[in-house]
This record gives C-alpha cells, sequence and structure tokens, in this order.
C-alpha cells in the first residue's frame, strides 16, 4: 500500500497522520505506528479501499444511540428517509409521532428536541436510542440552588465563590482505620470543613485495585473504574457498629505499608463476610449491580487462583485456555466450583459502596452543595477487570501517554489501556455511560482526568517506545452531550483535567459545555513569564494552588522537588541542569511573591527559601482570589507540608501514594496556624464574590 492510501485511511478512521509538538515542529506519525494502531480499530491497513467502504458504510448506519441537544435544530437520523413516519417513546412514557424533517443537506432529520433524556425512536427500517442532553452539564450555580441557599441566608455568603479541598483518601487518619485512609475519615474531613464554609471534597480515585496484588496501589492505573477499592471501605457503614479494628503501629506509621495493612484488611471482610454473608442488604445489593459486579467478582478470585499460584500469570492473557473471557467454559466451571470466593469479592464490593454513600451523605447533611468529588481516572491496566471483561469496547495492543515534550523529552507510556472511539459508536456508548454512572454514583461531582481524552488520546504500540505513538481521535460532542446529560441525571458537577497540551479551541469548548478547567498557579504564566494576576484566570474553571504531581507550595519554595529529582538522577548525567533549575527557581520566588504583593495577599519581604510554611498561606488567598468559580486547596497546603504525595517519573524511589498526614481526619483543621490559612481562603472567595 502506498503511504498516501494509508495515510487516507488513517485519518479516515480517527488518526491524526502528522503531531505538532510543544515547539511548533511538525512529524509525521510512522506507517508501522498507523497500522498496529488501525488494527487495534479492527480495521485491516492491507485492504484500504474495503477498509474505507467499511467506515463509510458504518457511518451511514442507523447506530444504536445518537446524541443531540436541547433545542431548535433536531438531529439527522442516517439510514432514514425525509418523509417517513417515526415513533418516539420519550423517557417519561409519552408517545411522540410524525415524519422525518428535511435537512439543509436533504438528509432526514428528528424535529427539535425539548426533553432530555434518552429516548427511543422507531423507524420502518429500525430503531435507536436517541439521548438528548442539556446545552450545559449540572453547574456549582445549580447544586446551590438545589441546597436552597441556606448558607446564603445565614451566614451572608450568597453569591460568594466557592471553595473546597483536596484530600489524597490514603493519607487521611482516624483511629481504627488499620494504616490506610478510610471513607469514615474521609466523612470526618468533610464535616470539618463544611464547618468553614467549604462546598466540597475531592478525592483521589476509588478505583478496584488487584486485590491479589498489593503491591500494586497506584490509584491511576487500576484493575477496572466501574468498581470501588475495599481497602477504603469502613464495614461499619453497612453493619452498624462492630469489635475494635486496627493496628497502632500501622496507623502510627508515616507511610502507608500497602502490603501490610492490607492483609490485616482483608482478613478482617473475610471474617465479617463468614459472619454475614446472608445479610439481606447484601443479597439485595448484590441482585441488583448484575452481571457486570458478577464479572469483577470473578476476575479478582481467578486473579488471585493463577497468579497466587505462578506469579508468571499476573496478566489474564497468560491464563490457560477456557479462562480468557467471562463467559468462557473454564471460567463458568470455576465460578460454580469457587461461587463462596466470588461471593466475597462482591461483599467487599457492598461495603465499599456503602461506605461512599455514607460519606457523601455525612457530607451534604453537613450543609456542602456538592460534597464529594470522585476522581476518573483516564483509562485502566490492561492486565485487570474490565479489559479482561469488555474486550471489545477496548483497544488492544494499545496504551495511552503523551509525546514529547519540554518536560518528557522521551515522552509518556502510562501502560494503560483506554475505550475505542470506533467501538463507543458501533455499541452505543454502553461502556462510556457505564463509566460515567459508576463515577457520579454517590457523588456530587466528577473530575475527569486528562480530560483531552474526551478529543484525543496520544496511544503507543506495545513493545515501541513513547515518541512511537499517534494521536487517536473521539466523538467529543457525542461525549460531552452524555457527560452533560448524566451529570444532570445526578446532579453532579463536572470538572476536567486540561494541563499539558491541549487541542486548539478545547478549553473553550468544555467551557461552553459547562466543564470546569483546572487552573494551577505555578502555571498560570503571561507571556513575560511573570505571574498571571487571580482577577484573570479563567471563571469558568477550579483554582488551585497545586495537584499531586506537582510540588506543595511550601515544598516548591524550598525547592524539595529539585532536590528530589537530582538525588534520584532525573535529570540525566547533566548535572549542570538541577543547578540551571535552582537558578531558574530563585528568579521564579521573586516573581511568585511580588505577584502576591501585587493581589494584596501579602504586605512583607519574602521569607527565605528554607522557610516554605509562610508562602503556603500566601498562596492558599492569593489562589482564593482567582476569578474561577471554584477554588479547591489541597489538604497539603491547608497543612504548609513540603512534600507532593506522586513525583512523576518514580516508582518506589519516592514514596509515591503512601504519605500519610499528620493528624486525624476529624481535627485535622484544628490547629490555629490551619485556622489563620483557611480564613485567608474564605475572606479571599468573599471578595471574589
Amino acid at each position: 500500500m502506498t503511504d498516501s492510501a494509508l495515510h487516507a485511511l488513517a485519518e479516515e478512521a480517527g488518526i491524526s497522520v502528522e503531531w505538532r509538538d510543544v515547539r511548533g515542529e511538525t512529524h509525521t506519525v510512522a506507517p508501522e505506528t498507523l497500522r498496529r494502531v488501525l488494527a487495534a480499530l479492527g480495521i485491516d491497513a492491507d485492504r484500504p479501499e474495503e477498509a474505507r467502504a467499511g467506515l463509510r458504510a458504518d457511518a451511514g448506519r442507523l447506530p444504536p444511540l445518537l446524541t443531540c441537544p436541547v433545542g431548535p435544530d433536531g438531529v439527522a437520523i442516517p439510514g432514514a428517509v425525509p418523509g417517513h413516519r417515526f415513533r418516539l417513546h420519550m423517557q417519561d412514557g409519552l408517545l411522540v409521532e410524525g415524519r422525518m424533517e428535511t435537512g439543509w443537506g436533504g438528509e432526514a432529520r428528528l424535529p427539535a428536541q425539548r426533553e432530555p433524556g434518552y429516548h427511543r425512536l422507531e423507524l420502518d427500517g429500525g430503531h435507536t436510542t436517541i439521548a438528548v442532553a442539556p446545552a450545559r452539564c449540572f453547574t456549582l450555580a445549580d447544586a446551590a440552588a438545589a441546597q436552597g441557599g441556606r448558607r446564603g441566608g445565614e451566614d451572608g455568603r450568597h453569591g460568594a465563590r466557592s471553595w473546597g479541598l483536596a484530600a489524597q483518601l490514603y493519607a487521611l487518619r482516624r483511629r481504627g482505620d488499620g494504616g490506610i485512609g478510610d471513607l469514615t475519615g474521609l466523612a470526618q474531613l468533610a464535616r470539618a470543613a463544611a464547618r468553614r464554609g467549604a462546598e466540597a471534597v475531592a478525592m483521589s480515585p476509588l478505583h478496584a485495585p488487584f486485590a491479589a496484588d498489593t503491591g500494586k496501589y497506584g490509584p491511576y492505573a487500576p484493575s477496572t473504574r466501574l468498581w470501588l477499592n475495599a481497602l477504603h471501605a469502613d464495614p461499619e457503614a453497612a453493619l452498624g457498629d462492630l469489635p475494635a479494628f486496627g493496628d497502632p503501629a500501622l496507623e502510627a506509621a508515616p507511610l502507608v505499608d500497602w502490603q501490610a495493612a492490607a492483609a490485616a484488611k482483608y482478613a478482617r471482610l473475610r471474617r465479617l463476610f463468614d459472619a454475614h454473608i446472608d445479610h439481606p442488604d447484601f443479597v439485595t445489593f448484590r441482585s441488583l449491580a448484575g452481571a457486570t459486579l458478577e464479572d469483577h467478582a470473578r476476575f479478582e478470585a481467578l486473579h488471585a487462583h493463577f497468579y497466587g499460584a505462578d506469579p508468571a500469570r499476573w496478566h489474564w492473557r497468560s491464563w490457560p485456555d477456557g479462562f480468557g473471557a467471562p463467559d468462557a467454559p473454564g471460567v463458568v466451571r470455576f465460578a460454580r466450583d469457587h461461587a463462596r470466593e466470588i461471593a466475597f469479592h462482591a461483599f467487599c464490593q457492598w461495603l465499599a459502596d456503602a461506605s461512599l454513600q455514607a460519606a457523601q451523605k455525612a457530607a451534604r447533611e453537613a450543609g456542602m452543595a456538592v460534597g464529594l468529588i470522585a476522581d476518573l481516572a483516564v483509562g485502566t491496566d490492561g492486565g485487570g477487570s474490565h479489559a479482561w471483561s469488555r474486550q471489545r469496547e477496548i483497544l488492544p495492543g494499545l496504551s495511552v501517554g503523551a509525546p514529547p515534550d519540554i518536560f518528557s523529552p522521551l515522552g509518556q507510556d502510562w501502560g494503560l489501556t483506554a475505550f475505542s472511539p470506533r467501538e463507543m459508536r458501533l455499541g452505543g456508548f454502553t461502556a462510556f455511560v457505564e463509566l460515567l454512572r459508576a463515577g457520579f454514583r454517590h457523588a456530587g461531582g466528577i473530575r475527569v482526568d486528562h480530560a483531552m481524552g474526551l478529543a484525543r488520546l496520544w496511544v503507543v504500540p506495545q513493545g515501541g517506545t513513547a515518541r512511537d505513538g499517534a494521536y487517536l481521535r473521539f466523538p467529543l460532542e457525542d461525549l460531552l452531550r452524555l457527560l452533560s446529560l448524566e451529570s444532570h441525571r445526578h446532579r453532579a458537577i463536572v470538572i476536567g483535567e486540561d494541563l499539558g497540551t491541549v487541542p486548539e479551541g478545547f478549553n473553550e469548548r468544555i467551557a461552553r459545555a459547562g466543564i470546569l478547567g483546572m487552573r494551577v498557579l505555578w502555571f498560570e504564566r503571561r507571556r513575560d513569564d511573570s505571574f498571571t494576576p487571580p482577577a484573570e484566570w479563567t471563571p469558568e474553571a477550579v483554582a488551585m494552588t497545586t495537584t499531586h504531581d506537582l510540588p506543595t507550595a511550601a515544598g516548591w519554595w524550598e525547592g524539595r522537588d529539585i532536590g528530589w529529582r537530582e538525588r534520584l538522577g532525573l535529570f540525566g548525567e547533566d548535572h549542570a541542569v538541577a543547578e540551571r533549575e535552582r537558578a531558574t527557581r530563585a528568579e521564579d520566588r521573586q516573581g511568585l511573591w511580588r505577584a502576591f504583593l501585587e493581589s494584596g495577599t501579602v504586605t512583607t519581604d519574602a521569607p527565605p527559601a528554607g522557610n516554605g510554611a509562610p508562602v503556603a498561606a500566601a498562596a492558599i488567598a492569593h489562589t482564593g482570589a482567582a476569578a474561577c468559580a471554584l477554588a479547591l486547596i489541597p489538604v497539603e497546603d491547608v497543612l504548609a507540608l513540603p512534600e507532593q504525595p506522586n513525583l512523576p517519573g518514580t516508582l518506589d524511589e519516592h514514596p509515591n501514594w503512601r504519605r500519610r498526614l499528620p493528624g486525624e481526619a476529624a481535627t485535622l483543621l484544628d490547629p490555629p496556624e490551619v485556622g489563620v490559612r483557611l480564613e485567608g481562603l474564605v475572606e479571599a472567595r468573599r471578595r471574589v464574590g
């Protein structure tokens, strides 16, 4: 096949043949990469004309689901004929009948839709679902109105810009948590924050990891995003008062010992399972959850069985024949012979679900308009539950990452798999909607990690380097409409993590969709590299001092991140790089303090480089003064901690996802110095409002 034919096929399939780096240089994707990405989409590059004909046939065929916005334009119906009759079964039970209209291009169009929801369309030639979406996602204003403006009437905050905290769930402490933060600790923090005026608490991902491999605890590389991490469950949320549990040594440690704490937690869960296997609420939960839960529970039991016997069989593709899918003969026999073990993993999910529900209930009852904001990771581990049980939905042989940039000259391969955009359309977006519903369940909002993935993902063929990837386009308009519809159905806000290389016009598009972008203090710069005044930050966004992947305010000021990267060799063999970084940081310190002075956040001289605590207070107040609709401050900055939760580019060299917070979750905000920082935030938000 000629390169031109391959390029034409790739573009028609949604693969960008060229990409532009951060320096503005254009690169052409290698032919082998295009072939492998096409193969992952189920397209044969060796038969380009047949493949292109198949793509055009798919586009002209009535799909299982079509999206359209509420409004005057209606929606084009592939395969339909203008003037033919239709029957539209509305979500509320009403029946609407009529004739297809003729669009500007002669296509058949369903008349304008005014009622959001999932409606079933019947035509002479078939049927489909019409997902009619509100123009914007559920907003903070909607949440405040739903809350009834109680706080606004009582404490004069009506119209003030909202604020909240961001917490790493595992880092929270409470007596009896067994050494890993749990959802009752999160509920305690939420109550404490609500008393001080917070409207939300954003949490680290709660996705299910691998129960049989507790050393794989990174929250952004889960086994599945459809179910929860049972290690964060508090069984009392479902079972009431229970005998005391905990290990004082594990609970007092400065770092989470994931393997030791998980072993103790799972041992407790098994004892509780033995005592409560017939609990009526568990029986009901399992029945309602259906096949999705059973598939995950079966995977967990199988993974423990095969990986426990042979570490080389960690990945499900290495399992024996007959176990490669949920309905495979070996799996059916295993489920029959190991029914109790499978029930145990379903029981764990019941406890986790009840714990999350109780935490959100506590946050809302404490007066928060939003409550918990769940974090939705960009993908899952290809060896996990979701990839095993939903093989048609994912991209086989590809992983998600990022192209080379200034921060990562070799690019990034995150080792995650993601949905196939082609199968999304052909499958009626079932997988995406299922994912959204799992994320919105028991939450007042979700944060979409790497939100640019709604428009495109950098995909890397397995065995290649991150430089050998390509951008794969996704149906952005459809995904935004489904996000909007589901956010309204769950009365929850949406935040999109839009940091990094962003497609042109993407930020403006998600803003129109009511999705809040993210604006981080370190990145808010003008063209001359000076810090942007907070009054000029994007209103349709969340203001943050930092994120889990970046240094804390105190740590940035003290240069802790530079020290870590130097010690771990992340600057390469050029020892002058670290010194250049320190020189740049010294200039940035001056620029940041000058920005604090100009915003009125501080009035004194800058503290020395070794004293970051005053900077944390100033950074919080400065960020709180941003024009953004919501300010989310990481707890690490509220406490003026110098170390960040995660150092990208490291595994075990830095204690990623292990640092615990000093003090109990219920009283974490009580120290006077913490109160001063929060008062500065509240006052800054009040001035913005």
